[in-house]
């Protein structure tokens, strides 16, 4: 079964009961400095493995670049 859920501003289909991490590493971001946002909420890594994506969820992921 899956959910849909905005990820990025696009609709996407996403297995159901799938947490937080376990998207980010589908994603190829484990390890990576970022922010997640989930309906507009500051979601801490902390709580990335035990925050299950729910249908109609918006989620944004924004990368921390290093650089000079």
């Amino acid at each position: 079964m899956s959910l849909s859920v905005v990820l990025q501003g696009s609709p996407t289909e996403l297995e159901d009961g799938i947490s937080l991490a376990e998207l980010i590493t589908q994603l190829g971001l484990s390890g990576r400095r970022m922010a997640v946002e989930i309906n507009t909420e500051l979601i801490p890594r902390s709580l990335h493995p035990h925050t299950l994506i729910q249908a109609g969820d918006r989620i944004e992921i924004v990368h921390a670049i290093g650089g000079g």
